[in-house]
């Protein structure tokens, strides 16, 4: 598949000198046209900078972000402008103007990308209403009138008025009730089909990621640890942190044993991450190579990279 979002070697750095934050280091991955690409990673990780400044919401420090081969880092604000429809971000908290009316809000959208104007500017209003699952009277309502649930459908809303292509999704159901996940979860996976998007959806919950993606990127301080098909990630992860990840995460089934994998000590701080492998002072499997030496990405045969000086051994050993 044609990649339609390519990230090499991307870094986000915060503040200056003995408070300098390495937020994300050395990021890469594609996302292909009609693709969902999961991010996940434990909080801290850099999944919700990393998602912004993909779309030049916040300043990368270096590398590359190219969206169909036009790269984004270093352009104006005015030069992103005209970009800007084509890719939108969905955020944890919809942030709904109290002030505004639902329908305002969208009309606000189609107005700055010059959408719909005069007469068809209300019916599309009442199609993005609809196409999220609301109702077209609720473009009179205020944001105080909507239930959490249907807040994140108007903010989903207001993503799609631009008539993206791509949409980066920051955790968009971690402040909902799981009753409203589930539903929100098949709205993206209907808007997905009938839209024909592509999408980077970050997220801690492993089972939504699991149900929802074609691919997983695992973050762990600011670096990629893995990137995998969905199906193989998480029938045997390949990196050591991966099988962290994933062990600690709860098991529906209580007949079910858990997989044991013992971490040592606590995440260490992004003020001063580990030298070499930034995992490797929590890692079971952990050489003294590791601490001298920053693993590059490495193709294994079944489609998944992984950032880690034993990956053949440890691959051998999922066979």
């Amino acid at each position: 598949m044609t990649a339609m979002l390519s990230v090499q070697d991307l870094s986000v750095e915060f503040g200056r000198g003995a408070r300098r934050v390495r937020a994300v280091r050395g990021v890469s991955f594609d996302v292909a046209a009609g693709e969902t690409l999961g991010l996940v990673g434990e909080s801290g990780s850099g999944k919700s900078t990393l998602g912004r400044a993909v779309l030049q919401l916040i300043q990368a420090s270096g590398g590359s972000v190219r969206f169909e081969g036009r790269e984004l880092i270093g352009l104006s604000q005015a030069q992103m402008r005209p970009l800007r429809r084509q890719v939108q971000m969905v955020f944890q908290d919809p942030s709904l103007n109290p002030r505004q009316r639902a329908g305002d809000m969208l009309a606000e959208v189609l107005s700055t990308h010059g959408l719909h104007p005069g007469a068809a500017r209300a019916p599309r209003i009442a199609e993005l209403l609809q196409l999220v699952g609301l109702k077209p009277e609720h473009a009179s309502r205020f944001s105080h009138e909507f239930s959490g649930g249907q807040k994140q459908r108007l903010g989903i809303a207001r993503a799609l008025a631009a008539e993206p292509r791509f949409i980066v999704a920051d955790e968009p159901l971690s402040a909902l009730d799981m009753s409203i996940q589930a539903q929100i979860v098949n709205l993206l996976i209907r808007l997905r089909q009938q839209l024909g998007l592509t999408l980077l959806f970050i997220s801690h919950d492993l089972d939504v990621v699991q149900y929802l993606c074609d691919r997983v990127v695992v973050l762990y301080l600011g670096r990629v640890m893995e990137i995998a098909p969905t199906g193989a990630l998480f029938d045997k992860p390949a990196h050591p942190y991966t099988q962290a990840l994933l062990a600690a995460a709860p098991i529906p089934d209580p007949g079910q044993a858990a997989p044991q994998v013992s971490l040592h000590g606590d995440p260490p701080s992004p003020l001063n991450p580990p030298s070499g492998c930034v995992f490797r002072t929590r890692c079971p499997h952990a050489l003294a190579a590791c601490a001298e030496q920053v693993p590059e990405l490495s193709a294994l045969p079944d489609g998944r990279w992984v950032a880690c000086l034993r990956h053949t051994e440890l691959h051998t050993e999922l066979k």
